[in-house]
């Protein structure tokens, strides 16, 4: 992960882009740092071709740095490389995640760096576990903050003044960004880059790194279909699978629990035991994926798919695309459709802007 090429001669490096510094520590998660900084990476200024940001890797000391993969990163810059005029340079602060926040979070050398780091940045950000970091050094106090939804509880408790919202891919709030784990780190990447470049450039680099849709912020963490299949109780794992493959059917709790040949108020209490949802609340979230692969898949009406996913209403699947994904069902439909939008005519451009900033270094 090395820095963006040099500058070509007659510009500086902050004309040409953003300065980016990421927090790394031992035991970190490397696709919370990867992900990330992969798309930053690749952004560029469509007019000139330069790099949009400058990317740096930064740890408690310059050099090698563990992942919880067993691969080794280094950082390009330890805490005391970090002069007050070079972090008033910074424009977006980013904490990875990892296993070793548990850790650093008790840091207090990381933390007393953190505070410094995100007084002058303009946006500051974490990535999955990160935000307990965040957290940790007085940032998320009062406000929002997403994090991995394994983590939550944890973080609830330890940090009570901290609203966590444990469904969300990623929350702002003011110049303070989280997300959840992993790969919702790339999606909060690309919202930075559609806040700073534009839309297009955002839907460029999610098609060029092959990712199925730019998802809104408050897509939720949860699949029922993938929660069907960790189901540890065979007959309540059947009852899942039955509820995600037949969403228009009658999926009352009267209805399961005889199809579990159990009584309402046993099934009721193991089904919550099992998933850690309430049947209606894990059929809402069933019906809530199909509606969401039917507008992805086609010019259904919004009736139609309503229908077809279980919803009955319109505005009921409404009110729950809401409730969990923060945009209506339309909203989310057109998302996706521009999305798959032909972007030749905007990726032709861009790798012509590099080719040309490419001959100018040389």
């Amino acid at each position: 992960m090395s820095r963006a090429a040099k500058s070509p001669p007659g510009k500086t490096a902050q004309a040409r882009s953003r300065r980016v510094l990421m927090l790394i520590y031992e035991d970190a998660q490397i696709l919370d740092i990867a992900g990330p900084v992969q798309l930053l990476s690749a952004a560029v200024d469509a007019a000139t071709g330069d790099p949009a940001y400058e990317v740096e890797l930064v740890a408690e000391r310059r050099g090698p740095v563990g992942t919880t993969s067993g691969l080794t990163l280094a950082a390009h810059k330890g805490f005391d490389d970090l002069t007050p005029d070079d972090l008033a340079q910074v424009d977006t602060f980013i904490v990875s995640g990892g296993n070793g926040s548990r850790v650093e979070m008790e840091n207090e050398a990381l933390l007393a760096f953190v505070r410094k780091a995100a007084a002058p940045a303009r946006r500051v950000v974490s990535i999955c576990t990160g935000a307990v970091i965040l957290a940790a050094a007085g940032l998320l106090a009062g406000r929002r903050a997403a994090t991995h939804w394994a983590y939550a509880p944890t973080m609830r408790q330890r940090f009570p003044d901290v609203v966590v919202d444990d469904d969300a891919i990623y929350v702002r709030d003011g110049k303070i960004w989280t997300s959840a784990g992993v790969t919702a780190g790339m999606d909060l990447a690309l919202a930075l880059i559609e806040e700073d470049l534009g839309r297009d450039m955002a839907l460029t680099l999610a098609r060029h790194h092959v990712m199925y849709l730019m998802r809104p912020g408050g897509q939720s963490q949860f699949s029922a279909q993938l929660a069907a299949q960790h189901v540890g109780n065979e007959r309540l794992a059947r009852i899942c699978t039955y509820i995600v493959e037949n969403p228009r059917a009658d999926l009352t709790v009267p209805a399961l629990a005889a199809r579990a040949a159990m009584s309402e108020r046993s099934f009721a209490r193991h089904f919550a035991s099992e998933t850690g949802f309430t049947p209606a609340q894990f059929v809402e979230r069933a019906r809530l994926d199909e509606a969401c692969r039917r507008l992805a898949s086609g010019d259904t009406s919004l009736d139609a798919v309503s229908a077809d996913a279980g919803f009955g209403a319109a505005e009921r699947m409404r009110r729950a695309f809401i409730r969990h994904l923060g945009v209506t069902p339309g909203r989310y439909r057109e998302r996706f459709r521009t999305a798959q939008r032909d972007l030749a005519p905007m990726a032709t451009m861009m790798e012509a802007a590099r080719s040309h900033h490419k001959q100018q270094s040389h």
